[in-house]
């Protein structure tokens, strides 16, 4: 994205970009200070990207995401998600925007212990006002698609944090949003289930077409991205193509 999409063009789409920031900042005032965890970020991102964003501890990556997905607001710049400008929004249409537009995964999995897996999955259902029958047939078949048919009725304390990991992918998915949004998805998990975690949400992007960005501090995790960006104090200092950079060595 440059210059030019300043403007913020009437279609809400800075440069025709599915996801577009331009000189986003974040300001947290903590007594005297102002602490500033987004410095001028300009970027742009197309639909069906898988793209990582990587950086050193406070270097803005889950601030980046959470303003990307609407859970935070800017203090200042432009912010186009899904053709919408999320930064004009308040507080209701940002509700109406998440539960619409973007699917969350945390590190810290965030399911409901008391509730099966089947019911964690369709959750979302319950706040979207979905009769119980097709919440929970949807959720069955979501689960079922990523491996977990014969654990619907576990809780999580009955699963393991790869499992656990999965449903709440599943959670993410149950409305079908556009895009997928994870925070350290693989943060809690060994390599070999982080892994299939990883592959797992790479199939979204290659094989239903979801825009994924996810957080990582793990380069071999990131390697599976089409595009890593790099920040460090609030700036996005670089940006690496990595299917890009391996084409040349195939041919």
């Amino acid at each position: 994205m440059n210059g030019s999409a300043s403007n913020g063009q009437s279609n809400g789409r800075p440069d025709g970009h599915y996801i577009a920031t331009h000189r986003l900042n974040k300001v947290f005032q903590l007594g005297e200070q102002h602490i500033r965890p987004l410095n001028d970020v300009t970027l742009s991102i197309d639909r069906g990207q898988f793209t990582a964003i990587m950086g050193p501890s406070g270097s803005g990556k889950s601030t980046l995401l959470y303003l990307l997905g609407g859970l935070d607001k800017p203090t200042s710049g432009a912010l186009v998600v899904a053709g919408q400008r999320i930064d004009q929004m308040s507080s209701e249409e940002l509700a109406m925007f998440r539960q619409r537009t973007v699917g969350f995964v945390f590190q810290q999995f965030f399911l409901v212990p008391t509730m099966t897996a089947l019911e964690n999955v369709a959750l979302p259902g319950i706040f979207a006002g979905i009769p119980r029958d097709e919440r929970e047939n949807r959720a069955a078949r979501i689960l079922t698609m990523l491996g977990m048919g014969d654990r619907l009725e576990n809780r999580p304390s009955q699963l393991s944090g790869g499992q656990m990991q999965r449903v709440a992918i599943g959670r993410a998915l149950f409305n079908n949003p556009p895009i997928i949004m994870a925070d350290e998805p693989t943060g809690q998990l060994d390599s070999k289930t982080g892994t299939l975690v990883i592959e797992m949400l790479k199939a979204l992007v290659v094989q239903r077409g979801k825009t994924v960005i996810f957080v990582t501090h793990e380069q071999g995790v990131a390697a599976y991205a089409d595009r890593i960006l790099h920040l460090k104090d609030g700036r996005v200092v670089s940006d690496e193509r990595p299917a890009l950079e391996k084409m040349p060595n195939e041919a």
